[in-house]
């Protein structure tokens, strides 16, 4: 039996504050998602229960007999036996009328709308439960403050969130939603056949449509990683062509498939491996993004600690650093003129000003050192050099390199 040592707990009371605020931050942060997810899901089944609640009404009286055709046959007996009357011959009796059977397309029709209005509330079911569960998780996690009580509570939780496939759950209630859009588009085109055949290709062709792109939402992800679009089926297809893969291979089944990443996980494993290309477009992209020097400095802090170690030279973004300086749409020296002419600004106080200048020497020595070379006159470090001596060190050997 594992024996918990009140002495040893306190002592691990740091190592466990840091689980609990990563394994806050990222509970947190998925029950969040989940709770907005369902809200916007429950808005859309209520609209959408409310609309298909209005076409079956339209519907399902066509599967019932209609009242009307036994009372014309009525009439029409009544009139042929006051004919006969009249004209003192015998009246014959018309044709009862055969066993009702509803039509195909009204059976076809309302069980996909049955179905379809059946799908959307039990959408919002699972949906609002799932809401009350996302509280629930909430507020188990923070009944008690110590960090050891903590972690295990999160712990216990969070796996048992995994052993129950809540993810599963909560990624089936928007397939539920979508098979109920899909349903109902069958059972317009099934409705508008009697009534209309151009209207009922009208249908047809938009529930075509729609299949396709759905189609290659789904496919896409398996294909390419990076692709933003993903339906609640690609996880599903993903799974089975890795099996297929593997069948394909002849690995052997009885492997744990356990080991086999998920869409996600594939996505991450891909997109941390380095390529120099999108490196490179994320650098290009983060200085424009530096709109004023206060944004731009912590960029001139990192530029010599990415080119200089401690006493040797890193290598893996010197030339990124060497682009960036001649790309010419970023225009680097100028960034590095206006940070270094913003120390004069009176703007900034006296240490906050000598600290921006210390980072623009560093800076520019560190370019210096790769050949990505910035005018020095244009930033004036000789005058700058006379006025102040503690900063001379660090201006001579900018300007040396």
């Amino acid at each position: 039996e594992f024996y918990i040592d009140p002495n040893g707990e306190a002592a691990a009371a740091k190592l466990w504050s840091v689980y609990v605020s990563e394994a806050e931050k990222y509970d947190k942060s998925l029950v969040e998602s989940w709770k907005s997810d369902m809200e916007g899901i429950l808005i859309f089944a209520g609209l959408f229960s409310a609309s298909l609640t209005a076409f079956i009404i339209e519907s399902y009286p066509t599967l019932v007999p209609d009242s009307g055709d036994a009372t014309v046959l009525l009439l029409a007996q009544i009139s042929q036996q006051l004919a006969a009357a009249a004209n003192g011959s015998t009246a014959q009796l018309p044709a009862p009328l055969p066993p009702f059977s509803p039509p195909t397309t009204s059976l076809v029709c309302n069980t996909f709308w049955f179905i379809s209005l059946g799908f959307s509330l039990s959408c919002a079911l699972i949906a609002t439960l799932v809401e009350q569960w996302a509280r629930d998780f909430l507020h188990k996690a923070d009944m008690r403050s110590a960090p050891g009580v903590r972690a295990r509570i999160f712990s216990f939780l969070y796996y048992g969130l995994k052993e129950f496939s809540m993810h599963k759950v909560v990624d089936v209630i928007p397939l539920l939603l979508h098979a109920s859009l899909f349903l109902f588009f069958a059972g317009l085109v099934a409705f508008l056949i009697p009534i209309n055949i151009p209207m009922a290709a009208v249908a047809a062709c938009m529930l075509a449509c729609i299949t396709v792109v759905y189609s290659t939402l789904t496919i896409l992800p398996l294909h390419y990683l990076d692709c933003p679009y993903r339906t609640p089926l690609s996880e599903a297809f993903w799974g089975l062509s890795r099996r297929l893969c593997r069948r394909r291979s002849r690995i052997p089944a009885e492997e744990d498939d356990s080991a086999e990443p998920t869409m996600s996980q594939a996505m991450s494993q891909a997109a941390i491996e380095a390529t120099s290309d999108r490196d490179y477009r994320a650098l290009v992209w983060t200085v424009k993004s530096l709109a004023d020097e206060t944004e731009f400095e912590p960029f001139a802090e990192a530029v010599p600690d990415v080119l200089w170690g401690p006493d040797y030279p890193r290598w893996s973004y010197r030339n990124h650093i060497k682009n960036l300086m001649q790309h010419p749409d970023l225009d680097l020296h100028r960034r590095f003129v206006e940070l270094h002419r913003s120390c004069d600004s009176g703007l900034l106080k006296p240490e906050l000003a000598k600290r921006r200048r210390v980072t623009c020497y560093k800076a520019l020595w560190a370019l210096g050192s790769v050949g990505a070379l910035v005018d020095i006159q244009l930033l004036g470090l000789e005058a700058f050099e006379q006025n102040a001596s503690d900063m001379g060190e660090y201006s001579i050997s900018e300007q040396a390199m």
